[in-house]
């Protein structure tokens, strides 16, 4: 494993600079996502993935009002008729997520 020592500087409005070579080994770029994991006194820099996108605050939370309200089956309603349709012949025709959009959507 490849070793960096970079120092940053942290600014008044408690924001810093991640060195050109930190962000080069991390593989992120403009937009790219960094999580700060706190260990002890280490801070651990690390590359977000999509995998822990899954662990968002929002998202967590989200997920849980949606599986209480399933417990307790509160806002919980079967499935229009044609979506269900839909979704069975999407998994009939082998379709995946990346697999073009073809006809009308409605949003």
């Amino acid at each position: 494993m490849q070793t960096i020592h970079e120092v940053a500087t942290l600014t008044s409005k408690g924001q810093i600079t991640l060195p050109k070579s930190i962000r080069q080994a991390l593989g992120v770029d403009v937009g790219g996502k960094i999580a700060f994991d706190l260990e002890g006194s280490d801070v651990i820099v690390r590359r977000v993935s999509d995998l822990d996108q899954e662990k968002d605050p929002a998202m967590l939370g989200f997920l849980s009002v949606l599986e209480n309200d399933i417990r307790s089956g509160q806002h919980v309603t079967t499935l229009p008729e044609n979506l269900i349709a839909s979704m069975r012949s999407i998994l009939v025709s082998g379709a995946t997520v990346d697999s073009d959009i073809t006809g009308e959507v409605d949003l």
